[in-house]
């Protein structure tokens, strides 16, 4: 049977955590920044775990990261 290929798009937006979670960036952090306050701003930096219903659908899409 043939590898499996990661989907590349996927591969540039999550990483998995050392435990298996899959690890993904925020969003609205591109452009419109001046009516955003600092301190979402910088909420904003921070990484979240991608949802457990989620977690299936993104694991097939990169299977070897």
């Amino acid at each position: 049977m043939p590898k499996m290929k990661t989907n590349r798009g996927a591969a540039k937006r999550f990483r998995k955590t050392g435990t298996g979670k899959i690890r993904r960036s925020k969003a609205f952090t591109s452009h419109i920044l001046t009516k955003k306050s600092t301190k979402r701003k910088r909420d904003l930096r921070q990484s979240a775990l991608v949802s457990r219903a989620d977690e299936k659908n993104i694991s097939r899409l990169i299977p070897y990261l």
